[in-house]
């Protein structure tokens, strides 16, 4: 009965419903793909060739690559390693204090779940997830304007500041998808810890982060796949004619100084992607080990 049962969900599986099944999926992969092919090709050749046609191969070769990346990244225009450096800079702090403060905020939410106070922030952190960005971003540059005159810190056009607003925006996912994973970690263990005369700051740092690794691995991915890539806060924190730049602002930036020039255009911006991408196929394991565990455990 077993075997026929299996003989008849593969036959089922093999029929109609999975050819459309495989041919949707395959559309929405080359909808998704087809802009990084456009990236890639083009970024190996001339701009006469992309003008030609965009979307042929002909024209593509390594050498051409080899002299587009080398054009942009000694270009004084583009700046490309002032920027990469500075991505870098913010997206690693960023991700750290994130992982440090998210942790102790959720550890805290669910070992107090039982109290008003706590119920309370949690959702504030649920809340803060739903509202757009766009609502906040007018009244959060002044905000951060007006602090930085009474602290007497610059605020705008600095690194502290953008990390800061990422702190603030990225908190809530963070919180939410550990308290998920928390709640799912046995109460014994600090219980044993706390009889043995462990303070909290030790059950937390030598009981509870080493057991978030997993979760803390899939969440950093995440936050830094989105700090490296965005666009919209740092051009409007940094400014797109500010000192300091991120990659994707530079880029912008570049654009409007070589708009006729695309191989090179295309060249940085395929820069700017490939740390993502190098990371994600890394650790894409990862990332769906840490969901998967949490949502378990939550």
């Amino acid at each position: 009965m077993a075997r026929r049962r299996k003989d008849t969900e593969g036959r089922l599986e093999r029929g109609p419903s999975a050819v459309i099944k495989m041919i949707i999926a395959i559309l929405i992969a080359v909808y998704v793909l087809f802009p990084f092919y456009l990236v890639v090709i083009n970024s190996a050749k001339t701009t006469s060739d992309i003008t030609a046609n965009p979307i042929s191969l002909s024209g593509v070769s390594f050498q051409q690559l080899g002299q587009n990346l080398l054009d942009v990244t000694t270009n004084t225009h583009f700046e490309f390693w002032s920027a990469f450096g500075t991505s870098v800079v913010i997206t690693l702090v960023s991700l750290f204090l994130l992982a440090l403060f998210g942790g102790m905020a959720a550890w805290v939410i669910c070992r107090n779940n039982k109290t008003k106070w706590a119920t309370a922030i949690y959702f504030v952190f649920i809340a803060s997830m739903i509202i757009p960005f766009q609502v906040v971003m007018l009244p959060l540059i002044a905000t951060f304007r007006d602090v930085g005159k009474f602290v007497g810190i610059s605020m705008l056009q600095s690194i502290p500041g953008i990390v800061f607003a990422y702190c603030g925006f990225g908190g809530a996912m963070t919180v939410f998808i550990l308290v998920g994973f928390i709640k799912g970690v046995p109460y014994d263990l600090e219980e044993a810890a706390s009889i043995d005369g462990c303070p909290p700051e030790q059950i937390f740092f030598r009981i509870i982060f080493p057991l978030l690794k997993p979760v803390l691995t899939t969440v950093t991915i995440l936050n830094g796949m989105w700090i490296w890539n965005d666009y919209l806060l740092p051009s409007m924190m940094l400014g797109q004619n500010g000192k300091v730049k991120t990659l994707p602002v530079a880029v912008q930036a570049f654009v409007g100084s070589y708009v006729k020039e695309w191989n090179m255009i295309l060249a940085a911006a395929m820069l700017a992607i490939i740390p993502m991408i190098i990371v994600f196929l890394v650790a894409q394991k990862q990332i769906m080990k840490g969901m998967i565990e949490g949502a378990v455990k939550g």
